[in-house]
């Protein structure tokens, strides 16, 4: 499923591709989320997904959410961004935030007036407590990665936000501590069954 609707919202699933591979994310335990079959056979074109989202031109929010990180697709969510703001849709990217590791560094401004919001999973307080639950790829890196695009899109006026997923082990106190630090909200998600 390329876009799928749950409320009022409208996702966006560009890849399956992903850098991390946390405990608690749902795509280890289903193959669906909700009654969406999220698994893409292949990652959709741009001129594919715009002629799905025509067929919700009613909705007004929309977000770049799937069972991949949508950043890997960063050139093409930047279109599909593009075509969105021009009917004048709410956009938010989802992300773990690892911009500068997945498509190098200057994201943020691109995504400029494009994208409204972004939410990014910070899921720890620490380096090594990040690595131990998502199993990022980029090891600690990943951590402090995120931590600079969130600075850079907050420097760019793109509304931002961390989110912690509560979980048994997840350190919401490590969590507050940078929410506080960096000026950026953080939003403390339920776990996703």
């Amino acid at each position: 499923m390329i876009v799928y609707k749950i409320e009022n919202n409208v996702y966006i699933n560009l890849t399956n591709r992903c850098s991390n591979a946390c405990s608690f994310c749902v795509r280890t335990t289903s193959d669906c989320y909700n009654e969406y079959d999220l698994w893409l056979k292949k990652e959709p074109t741009v001129s594919e997904v715009i002629e799905e989202l025509k067929k919700y031109s009613d909705y007004e929010n929309f977000v770049f959410c799937g069972y991949g990180e949508p950043l890997y697709r960063a050139d093409d969510l930047i279109k599909i961004a593009e075509y969105l703001k021009g009917q004048n849709k709410n956009v938010r990217l989802n992300t773990n935030g690892q911009a500068d590791l997945i498509v190098g560094e200057g994201l943020a401004r691109k995504l400029k007036g494009k994208i409204d919001k972004v939410s990014i999973s910070l899921n720890a307080g620490t380096a090594s407590g990040y690595n131990a639950i998502c199993r990022c790829k980029f090891g600690e890196e990943g951590f402090y990665s995120l931590l600079r695009f969130a600075e850079e899109c907050k420097e760019q006026g793109i509304d931002t936000v961390f989110s912690i997923v509560k979980t048994d082990d997840a350190d919401i106190d490590g969590a507050k501590r940078i929410s506080e630090k960096y000026g950026i909200p953080l939003r403390i998600r339920e776990l996703i069954k």
